[in-house]
């Protein structure tokens, strides 16, 4: 009898996408809208995302450009910007603000590598705790006579490809961002 791996897939799926976006949030020496995501912009009383309040593009290698919607929002935005201590400087200029990103120092890159290495980290305990649930799923199911001694064995080389597969590819993204980092 064949496992139903779909849940598990969606996990794998679900922990990876998470990797990828806290990844991109890990600064880089070139300009990346991701890592103003978490930056909250108090607007109209409330707290909101600096994207539902602002357009922002990628003026050149090092400079992001944050034009708010409301021009009264500026000092807003720029003061969310500062608080936010992303190690970001920022100007305000007629158009809006500019977010400069300043050259890493080497200190900083291993720092951000370090980092990258504990979201990495963390990407995989969660999937090792997934694995864990599918092996006891397994190891119920035959127990309870649902699946053959063989079936189990198999299912369980299965689901540690799926891992090992996952690994990598988390790996993958380390290496590549580790080489974003350092240069």
């Amino acid at each position: 009898m064949a496992y139903d791996f779909k849940p598990f897939d969606a996990r794998i799926k679900e922990i990876g996408e998470h990797l990828a976006k806290e990844l991109s949030g890990v600064r880089t020496g070139r300009a990346a809208v991701a890592i103003l995501d978490s930056v909250q912009v108090e607007a109209y009383g409330s707290r909101m995302p600096l994207n539902q309040v602002a357009n922002i593009s990628i003026e050149d290698a090092r400079t992001l450009r944050i034009a708010p919607w409301d021009a009264s929002q500026i000092k807003e935005v720029e003061k969310a910007i500062q608080l936010a201590d992303l190690g970001l400087s920022s100007a305000v200029d007629e158009k809006g603000v500019r977010v400069f990103f300043p050259d890493l120092t080497s200190e900083r890159r291993m720092q951000l590598v370090k980092l990258a290495k504990e979201k990495v980290e963390q990407s995989k305990t969660s999937l090792r705790q997934a694995r864990d649930e599918v092996w006891s799923d397994i190891q119920q199911k035959e127990r309870d006579s649902e699946i053959t001694e063989d079936d189990k064995f198999r299912h369980k080389d299965e689901m540690q490809k799926k891992v090992d597969a996952a690994n990598a590819s988390f790996d993958d993204a380390l290496a590549r961002k580790e080489k974003e980092i350092v240069g």
